[in-house]
């Protein structure tokens, strides 16, 4: 007898349906697993045979053949355990055969017929409503994940035996329901605040001007002054998650068996910061099977990466496609995934190898050429993509003591950023852009409209510092984001003033 249902797997961040054709047949006892399975899914059939023995089920000793269907694309994953154990006991007529109508099982069986978690829950849920599919039937960790998802039934199950008696209508299991208002509820909860940081107010104000216009930030300063502590507190600054938003990051931390199966969707914007010993395939993504890298997993959130120049040299130019597009295309001999990559670039560097070069307490011990050589470590290219370039210098011992002076806590620069942010999001409501870091020649010309004032400042500027067509650009970027912050319509000369002072290096001024 032939038994077939649905089940299904990822390709990249999306899920795809997979028919579970199960064949029980006379002939020498065999179990073959056929469709391109990888090894986890071969190895299915030493967990479904010891799992229906253990669960007290009749393992058939005939001729098994399981199928999954299309053939030609790749199944990975232990995600098939539980149909495949469905489908053998189908066609061993020990459930019905309509028991599997509308329904996605997924699940992976320990030995004993537990069922454990699988990754890409998510995208699943997203597969079965938009395929039509009422039900789906996975393990108990991952009913919340999938429950965010509305229009499909969610049933979870710890064990085969609970899904054999739910199946065989002797049991009922309740569908599963999450209130996502109130997970959302508990979103921009950080345990750090920029008030935490003494001084530094210049750096503050950059940051804040980088997270309104979703503009990347470079800081540059001596060891201990800050750079680090600034950078991790920029996603309390960010606006709000939205779903929509929460959902896209969840899926990537799905999808790489990340989400905390306690809170099932990511309510807060990720912070990832790699070390700089890092990969190609750590940072971008990729591998035999591919998964997201850390540039995906800061998906509209911070990517940080610390010690900017220490980075490989190849790691660092392959972001440059992910800056410039918003999402990361990862080819292989046998498929092409992409995965969103809409991230926040904060990098953070010392001004040399020894890191007080400039500095006014201590002396720099590098010589002319290992400065250069640490330098040039940054390609023009990639500096190229980011709009903020700020100085980061040591603070004096009273502004380290200083208690009375804490500076602004976080939730009052959110309320500026986001204000921001939804002029932007007006401004650009016909467009496939949602910040001014993402603006092109035509959007500036469109809508960084300046003062006579601030026309003869940018000019003067140009002329005397010698500023490239590259610097025009971001100035005029930055300067559309601080009228943005101040609500202003026209660029005045004060916005055009404070968007040169974040061009530390095209005046040369510190690399």
């Amino acid at each position: 007898m032939i038994a077939k249902l649905y089940s299904a797997s990822l390709l990249g961040v999306d899920a795809f349906l997979v028919e579970v054709e199960v064949d029980v047949a006379k002939g020498l006892p065999s179990f073959n697993i056929v469709g391109l399975p990888d090894t986890a899914v071969q190895e299915s059939r030493e967990r479904v045979r010891a799992a229906l023995k253990n669960a007290e089920f009749q393992f058939p000793i005939q001729r098994i053949t399981v199928n999954l269907a299309p053939a030609d694309v790749k199944k990975e994953g232990p995600v098939f355990d539980l149909p495949i154990a469905i489908g053998i006991l189908i066609a061993n007529e020990e459930l019905p055969e309509t028991c599997n109508d509308d329904n996605i099982i997924i699940g992976e069986l320990s030995l004993n017929g537990r069922i454990r978690p699988v990754s890409g829950v998510l995208s699943i849920a997203l597969l079965a409503r938009a395929k039509g599919i009422a039900n789906i039937i996975l393990p108990q960790e991952n009913a919340r994940e999938a429950a965010i998802v509305e229009g499909i039934n969610i049933y979870p199950a710890s064990n085969l035996r609970q899904v054999v008696r739910f199946l065989n209508k002797e049991i009922s299991i309740p569908s599963f329901y999450v209130n996502k208002e109130e997970l959302m509820s508990n979103k921009d909860e950080y345990p750090v605040d920029f008030s935490d940081v003494k001084g530094q107010q210049q750096a503050k104000r950059a940051l804040e001007v980088a997270a309104a216009g979703g503009h990347n930030a470079l800081m540059i300063g001596p060891p201990g002054c800050g750079k680090t502590m600034l950078a991790k507190r920029i996603p309390t600054i960010l606006p709000s998650l939205t779903l929509e938003e929460s959902v896209e990051i969840t899926r990537l931390y799905s999808i790489s068996n990340l989400v905390d199966k306690k809170e099932p969707i990511m309510t807060s914007r990720p912070f990832r910061s790699p070390h700089h010993t890092i990969s190609d395939i750590g940072l971008i993504g990729g591998g035999t099977v591919p998964k997201p890298g850390e540039i995906s997993l800061a998906h509209h959130g911070v990517l940080f990466l610390d010690e900017f120049p220490e980075f490989g040299r190849s790691t660092l130019e392959s972001l440059r496609q992910p800056l410039e597009n918003g999402s990361v295309t990862i080819s292989r001999a046998l498929r092409s995934v992409n995965y969103l990559s809409n991230f926040m670039l904060v990098a953070a560097a010392n001004p040399c190898p020894c890191g007080y070069y400039g500095d006014s307490e201590k002396q720099c011990t590098c010589t002319s050429y290992q400065i250069q050589r640490y330098r040039s470590k940054i390609s023009g290219p990639l500096l190229d993509r980011i709009d903020i370039q700020i100085e980061v210098p040591r603070l004096n011992y009273k502004e380290l003591i200083d208690r009375k002076n804490n500076g602004e806590i976080s939730s009052d620069i959110r309320i500026r950023v986001e204000q921001a942010r939804k002029i932007q999001m007006s401004r650009f409501r016909d467009r496939n852009i949602y910040n001014n870091a993402q603006m092109n020649r035509k959007d500036i010309q469109k809508h960084c409209q300046l003062s006579k004032e601030a026309w003869n400042l940018l000019t003067k500027a140009m002329e005397r510092l010698k500023l490239s067509a590259r610097a025009y650009d971001k100035i005029l970027k930055l300067a559309r984001t601080i009228a943005d912050l101040e609500l202003k319509e026209e660029i005045q000369t004060a916005h055009i003033a404070e968007a040169i002072q974040y061009r530390s290096l095209d005046r040369e001024y510190l690399f």
